[in-house]
């Protein structure tokens, strides 16, 4: 490539957005663009977007509009726009944004350096297919370069639950898992680079099948890499979370003692309604099992409130889940309508009524959050430090459990992987020292 451009890449959403603006920042590495972090004196902007918040489209449209006046001040410059809202809106972008050159879905990234061509010659490029080539087998090998400690590598993408109030199964496919092989040499290719600890990433990772073992067999075939110290995944789904997979929370010991597993509601007729295919008696008594083989494992999940028909009886069979479930960390959000969703079609709690329901449960949620960080202080965890902290030889770095942890450690160096004892618990946080040397 004669010339080096400058890539800005916007990322909304997920964590698979993230590793999916890794990917495509990669593929265009190969077309001689490097990445900025300003749009200012970027020769082409990628808006990877998601289409899981509200309104999402109309915040795409509404920061493509802050763009109109660098497009007219550097007319080569090319935009586009990636993720689940292009999927969802295909030509529709580029008839509502003229100045929108490219549109490509999350299932054809890997044409990128293609369509990139076709902008820059003068063209109009979308792609939102399904294609049927393997998308991972046709991206580029990842760069050498140094990497951080930790790391998101996609085993899975797309969903076949169809839960009524959710665009995964339209915007991202059904079901689809990478081989096994091809995970574990992109995994010893990040380890080679520096990285410590790998989160498995698919929309329902637990429903991963490119192994003979599914997800536990790949997560103990990740445990004998050596330099890989620490595994994680998420998304999961109550319904795939097997005998094996709950098992290996007892029996792999890289792998993290955090799960997130959503439940989104506790009421058995809003379940149905939502089409989640689980009881509230079925999630719980699987929370049972997974403490019976990991008692001291955090637990995370999902909630959505004011789903359609949702009553005040309907609501309190969610806080009484919570409380008996207590959360370590927890997302909650008021029910909103995604265009081609069942529930979409449905009659809507008013806004009000969810307002004050999603404070009543994140009140809750939030009590149990400070009260699991309350019982941290005292215990030994280990922290692996993510980066520098705002004070003089202060770092920073996750626990087992996914908290960060604040420590005084100013001979500790990014990457390194230490025993701390937590001190104290804040709102979002812990603090720690490191132990004393014997």
């Amino acid at each position: 490539m004669s010339q080096s451009r400058k890539l800005y890449i916007k990322t909304y959403g997920c964590q698979m957005n993230v590793y999916d603006s890794e990917r495509m920042a990669e593929a265009l590495g190969g077309q001689g663009y490097t990445q900025t972090d300003t749009p200012d004196d970027a020769d082409m902007i990628v808006l990877n977007t998601c289409h899981i918040r509200e309104k999402a489209a109309e915040k795409v449209y509404s920061e493509l509009g802050r763009f109109r006046q660098l497009k007219a001040d550097k007319p080569d410059l090319k935009i586009g726009v990636a993720g689940c809202v292009a999927q969802a809106e295909g030509e529709e972008i580029m008839r509502r944004q003229p100045l929108v050159d490219l549109v490509v879905g999350p299932q054809s990234y890997h044409r990128l350096p293609a369509l990139e061509a076709r902008a820059r010659a003068g063209e109009k490029a979308l792609d939102t297919d399904f294609p049927e080539e393997a998308k991972f087998d046709d991206l580029p090998a990842r760069p050498k370069a140094t990497r951080g400690p930790t790391a998101f590598l996609t085993v899975q993408e797309g969903c076949d639950k169809f839960c009524a109030f959710c665009v995964v199964p339209y915007t991202r496919g059904a079901e689809v898992s990478r081989p096994a092989a091809r995970v574990l040499d992109e995994a010893r290719g990040l380890v080679e680079r520096g990285v410590r600890e790998i989160t498995l990433l698919g929309q329902n990772v637990n429903a991963y099948h490119g192994h003979d073992g599914g997800l536990a067999g790949l997560v103990l075939d990740l445990s004998a890499i050596d330099g890989l110290e620490r595994i994680r995944y998420t998304t999961s789904h109550p319904n795939d979370m097997d005998d094996a997979l709950i098992a290996a929370h007892g029996e792999i010991g890289k792998l993290m003692p955090y799960l997130h597993l959503p439940v989104q509601a506790g009421s058995d007729r809003v379940l149905k309604a939502m089409n989640r295919k689980h009881t509230a008696e079925s999630y719980l008594h699987l929370i049972e099992r997974i403490r019976a083989a990991r008692p001291d494992i955090l637990l995370s999940g999902d909630f959505i409130v004011g789903f359609p028909g949702e009553t005040e009886e309907d609501f309190q069979a969610t806080l009484d889940l919570v409380a008996e479930v207590e959360y370590g960390q927890c997302y909650s959000f008021k029910y909103s309508p995604r265009p081609g969703t069942p529930a979409a079609e449905k009659a809507h709690v008013d806004e009000a009524t969810k307002d004050d329901r999603l404070q009543r449960l994140q009140a809750l949620l939030k009590s149990q959050q400070h009260a699991v960080q309350d019982r941290m202080v005292g215990r030994e965890v280990g922290v692996l430090f993510e980066k520098a902290g705002r004070e003089p030889g202060q770092m920073v770095g996750k626990s087992e459990y996914l908290h960060s942890v604040f420590v005084d450690a100013p001979n500790a160096r990014v990457g390194d992987l230490v025993p701390v004892t937590v001190t104290a618990s804040a709102p979002n946080s812990l603090a720690g020292r490191l132990r004393a040397a014997a």
